[in-house]
Order: C-alpha cells, then structure tokens, then sequence
C-alpha cells in the first residue's frame, strides 16, 4: 500500500509558467513577457516586481521558446573525446576547467561538459547542441592534426575557440617570448588559443643538455594529437641542432595513462643502451616511471634523471621531487573562456598565445652516470 504522500512526493514538480508569474504578480500575461525579456511597454515598478515573484517561483526561460526568439541558451559546451580511465588521474582538465568555469561564472553561464567515446560522436553532439540551440558556443580541445571539427563548427555556424593550436607553431621559434601574444587565426574559420610547446621542449633540452645528457627519450601522449606533434618535433629539432643523434633521443607514444607510462619506461631500461633522462608528457607517468625505477633499483637521478611536463602536488610530493613543467592551466583555461566571450561579443577571429611554461629543476635530474 502506498502510505500517504508518497505518490505526491513521487510525482515531478511543475515547472511555473508566465501564466503562475503573472496571477503571483497582479499583472497580465503579456507584461510578464515584456518584464522579463527587457521589452519596453511596463513600468520599472512592475518590471521589477515580475522579475521578484519569477525569482521566487524558480521561473527559468524555456530553452525552446528562447532559441526560437533568437534568444541566447546562457551556456557554453566542452567535449572531451578521450578514454575515460585517462581522464580519472590527470590533473590537467580539472585545473582547466576551473579556470574555464571561474570567467563563465562571472557572466551567469553555465558549462555544458560531456565526455565521449571518439570524435565521431563528438561531431555529432556539436550537430544536435547546434539542431536544439542547447549552447551559444564551444571550447574544442585536443585539437588532431587531421580535424575535422573547426570545419564543421564554422559550417554549423557554432561560435567556437580551439584550446591547444594546430599542429605546427605560429609565431617564429626564433622570436622572443612574450606572456600573451596575438595575431592572425591559425585556423581561418575559428579562433585559437595555444601553448608554445616548442620553446617549452626546447627548455627541458636545455637542462638536460646542460647536465650532460646524450641519450633522452619522450615518452609522449596520444599519437594524432596536435599537441602531441608539436612536441614530438621540436624534440627532433632540439636534437638535430645540437648534433644528437635520433636513435637515442626520440619520442614513444602512449594514452596518458600510468600503465602505459610504466610499461614503457620498462622497455626503455630493458634496452641494450637505456636513456639517462626520460621526459613524460603528464605527471601521472613520470610518477609511474619512477615507481618502475624504483623496482629495480635504478637510482633517480644518479643512474636516471626524470622530468614532467605537467607540475602537481604528485611531483611536489614524489620522493624524489620531480623536475617539472610550471605552468598556470587555470589561467589557460581563463584565457580560453574570455576568447570565446569575445567571440560572442563580435569580436574577431584570432591566435592568442599563453604563457609560457618555466622549468623548476628539482631533485629528479642531475648528472648522467659515465659522463
């Protein structure tokens, strides 16, 4: 038997109307509509007593009714097209979107976040996101180095910022670096904001070189990625500048992950001639790396010196400390969200550079054995 109440408790609550708003308020109908949506035809007393009583009610603008007023949804999108295991022990899109929801906040827009299995299911979200009106505009992130999204958000008409840059830097390498730089989009159809992950390599190359390493290995991300690519290269084009040859210093791929992290770094020391430094492209491996050394008593940094590319508490609290990447993503996510804004605003398409990373040597780097 169902005891009394239940099924009131049960049943969903009804969403008020303007018609609720309206009675509540003492007014008619079409001087709720004129109230709330800013249009003159009623008095600032009662705009603002319309205003109150919807408030009270919990009245919020049907998302239907507002796309087909030209209205704006009032939130922005992100996808993420990774596996879900990766995105579990990685600090980076945690921080990311905490810089990204802190300037949405500001402006009352909400952030519509969804992971995804790949990118085809990802387009096709954009497309019904886009079909329902659900977004105003989108931050793409883990741009590939064949995508397809720029093209179909810019067909779409989708208001969208690219949060990583192409596969290829923009500015000349050999240009100074500067905290927040701007120029042409590096896509026609979109905006862009990047990290210059070419300088940020050549400055780990830098350390390691000047310690004395010959044999460096980058046990990078996702293959495909544009981020990915980038390293990758300047990794090759530090090397070749310095006379290094590319059998021992080169790139592996891998998904993120502290497992694949691992197994890599056991295939590394099981070479004939294993690396004297080994750069992960997150904190998570090179913490997984170093666990592997660890199991095998291969001293850190005497017999092998470890570098991050992404700081967090795990390499602050890593015995040894960890050599790593400094680099402020919340604010990368800041700058992401207000290019979008500006997007919004009218604003023109554009690259916008953040700012570069520093390295802080730590415990982790140090002299190769047999120099």
């Amino acid at each position: 038997m169902t005891a009394p109440g239940e099924a009131a408790r049960r049943k969903p609550a009804r969403r008020p109307t303007i018609k609720d708003i309206a009675r509540r308020a003492g007014v008619s109908e079409s001087a709720v509509s004129f109230a709330l949506n800013d249009r003159p035809g009623v008095s600032q007393d009662t705009r603002a007593r319309v205003r109150r009583v919807a408030e009270e009610l919990g009245w919020q603008a049907n998302s239907a009714a507002r796309a087909l007023s030209g209205e704006r949804a009032g939130a922005m999108g992100l996808v993420l097209a990774r596996p879900a295991q990766t995105l579990g022990v990685e600090s980076f899109f945690l921080q990311l979107v905490s810089g990204i929801q802190e300037v949405l906040s500001a402006r009352q827009i909400a952030l519509l976040f969804q992971v995804v299995e790949d990118l085809d299911t990802e387009c096709a979200l954009y497309r019904r996101w886009w079909a329902e009106r659900r977004v105003d505009g989108v931050l793409v992130v883990d741009p590939r180095t064949a995508d397809p999204r720029p093209e179909l958000l810019a067909a779409l008409g989708l208001p969208a910022v690219v949060v990583g840059g192409p596969a290829t830097p923009g500015p000349d390498p050999s240009e100074p670096a500067t905290a927040e730089s701007s120029a042409a989009p590096a896509h026609p159809l979109l905006s862009t904001v990047w990290a210059d992950d070419a300088k940020a390599m050549a400055r780990i190359l830098d350390h390691l070189y000047g310690l004395g390493h010959r044999r460096i290995v980058h046990i990078a991300g996702l293959p495909g990625l544009a981020h990915t690519a980038r390293r990758i290269q300047s990794l090759r084009n530090e090397a070749d500048r310095r006379g290094l040859d590319r059998r021992q210093v080169h790139s592996v791929t891998t998904d993120y992950s502290d497992a694949e992290g691992a197994e890599a770094t056991r295939r590394l020391l099981d070479a004939a001639r294993p690396p004297t430094a080994i750069v992960y492209d997150n904190d998570v491996m090179a913490v997984a790396g170093a666990s592997v050394a660890a199991g095998r008593g291969i001293p850190v940094p005497g017999a092998l010196s470890i570098v991050a590319w992404d700081d967090s508490a795990l390499c602050r609290v890593t015995h040894p400390r960890l050599t790593a990447l400094v680099r402020d993503t919340p604010g990368f996510g800041r700058l992401a969200a207000q290019e979008l804004l500006a997007v919004l605003d009218g604003g023109p398409l554009r690259t916008v550079q953040g700012e570069l990373p520093h390295l802080e040597a730590r415990e982790s780097t140090g002299t190769p054995p047999h120099r």
